[in-house]
């Protein structure tokens, strides 16, 4: 039965007060984690869509923004949802503990897998932004996961995480296996690193219902 320790729980809700990010080692379940890992690759190339800017009616492609391919969790087969349902079940647990403990009024989790060729990028960027519309949903969190084995610093592909004002490098994040970011969506600009070969990964978003 999943689980999340009530302990890791405040720590991750004392660390979003401030500095308003955690960086996590394989705090998901180990046999969650080779199960993402293997389901990864089941996931055909034409499951894959190349990345864009905006939802909706606001999406358009800019590769020289970003060029990575990414798969929404949501859309597999019945008999390939198992892992994925596991993996939301988790994040639920951690939407409840962190409403429990800050009150964001966290409302639904959304997450894509995101596959990163050798040489792919995503260019500094905000996952939200304030003035949100009422009526939308509002990324409040986000959260990366990382499913690269045997991964080394001269592979690349890091994660930069930046200051508030876009400028100063804060920590630089090798993709690592197992490893788990959580930060608050509208406080940090980030980027993704080229790396020398295939970067995989789990991007996700708990979202305020904006009624």
């Amino acid at each position: 039965m999943l689980n999340i320790d009530e302990e890791l729980l405040d720590s991750i809700a004392d660390a979003l007060v401030d500095p308003g990010y955690i960086l996590l080692e394989r705090v998901i379940p180990s046999e969650l984690l080779a199960s993402l890992w293997a389901y990864f690759d089941t996931i055909n190339t034409d499951g894959f869509k190349l990345a864009g800017i905006g939802r909706q009616a606001d999406f358009q492609l800019q590769e020289a923004v970003r060029s990575d391919q990414i798969h929404w969790l949501g859309n597999t087969a019945q008999t390939e949802e198992d892992v994925t349902t596991q993996f939301l079940a988790w994040m639920e647990l951690l939407r409840i503990g962190i409403n429990r403990r800050l009150f964001l009024g966290l409302f639904d989790y959304e997450s894509h897998f995101a596959r990163y060729a050798a040489g792919a990028f995503y260019k500094k960027h905000m996952d939200a932004f304030g003035g949100h519309k009422q009526g939308q949903l509002s990324r409040v969190l986000s959260t990366v996961l990382y499913l690269n084995e045997n991964w080394c610093e001269s592979d690349g592909g890091e994660l930069v995480l930046y200051a508030e004002d876009g400028d100063q490098p804060l920590q630089k994040i090798s993709p690592t296996f197992g490893r788990l970011i959580v930060f608050l969506s509208e406080k940090f600009p980030h980027e993704v690193l080229p790396a020398t070969r295939e970067r995989k990964s789990i991007a996700g978003w708990f979202r305020v219902n904006n009624h």
